[in-house]
């Protein structure tokens, strides 16, 4: 079984919110609903006591976690929300009757009621898309070059993202978007214990955060 995953090297991360409308634009989010948001982080004193300019602070894009125990899928008294093969949560609209008992349940508060057909929706992955071998429309459009799409169970280095102008010999748009590069090519150098995840409550997220040289504190 598979579990694909983003991974987002926060020190890249420069909190531009393309991510958010990239998504929002290639699922046609609701006015109003966020599949995925940037949170920012601080500014927070680097050690006990300091004040500004010692003070750091990062920004983190928040979505659906596919977490590999997910207790959205536990509750749902339908079976709409549904573990994949790949590791992903989709939730077939054909059986959710917008009771948002998975809405409660998610550690992360990152489901929303669809005001218009009554059914939640989430973050599918851009499932559309990596079915064609696409990568997610957060990570293509992320200008920093900070999200990386791959599959946890084969590690870091089957994690790709879109290449940078220089790689490519023509620097045109599209021959940018549909080259790749690996993760592991691209970040900086990073240590385990600069891997992060969001808070886990047995739900097991499979989403991962790198972080150097600043205090993780999660979404806090």
């Amino acid at each position: 079984m598979s579990q694909y995953a983003i991974i987002t090297d926060l020190n890249l991360c420069v909190g531009c919110h393309a991510c958010t409308v990239a998504c929002k634009a290639a699922n046609g989010v609701e006015i109003g609903a966020y599949w995925n948001k940037v949170v920012r982080v601080g500014p927070n004193p680097k050690f006990e006591g300091a004040h500004f300019p010692d003070v750091e602070m990062y920004f983190i894009p928040v979505g659906c976690q596919h977490c590999e125990n997910p207790e959205c899928v536990k509750v749902c008294p339908t079976g709409a929300s549904q573990k994949m093969a790949d590791g992903t949560v989709q939730i077939d609209k054909s059986k959710c009757i917008g009771c948002q008992v998975c809405a409660m349940a998610c550690p992360y508060g990152v489901r929303y009621l669809n005001s218009t057909e009554r059914v939640v929706e989430k973050c599918t992955l851009c499932e559309q898309r990596t079915s064609q071998d696409m990568l997610p429309a957060c990570v293509e459009q992320c200008g920093a070059r900070a999200r990386f799409f791959g599959d946890v169970e084969k590690g870091y280095e089957s994690f790709e993202g879109p290449a940078r102008p220089g790689d490519c010999e023509s620097r045109g748009y599209e021959d940018v978007r549909d080259a790749r590069c690996k993760m592991t090519d691209f970040v900086a150098p990073f240590a385990e214990e600069e891997v992060h995840h969001l808070d886990n409550v047995g739900n097991d997220p499979s989403f991962a955060y790198i972080l150097r040289n600043h205090s993780w504190k999660g979404t806090n």
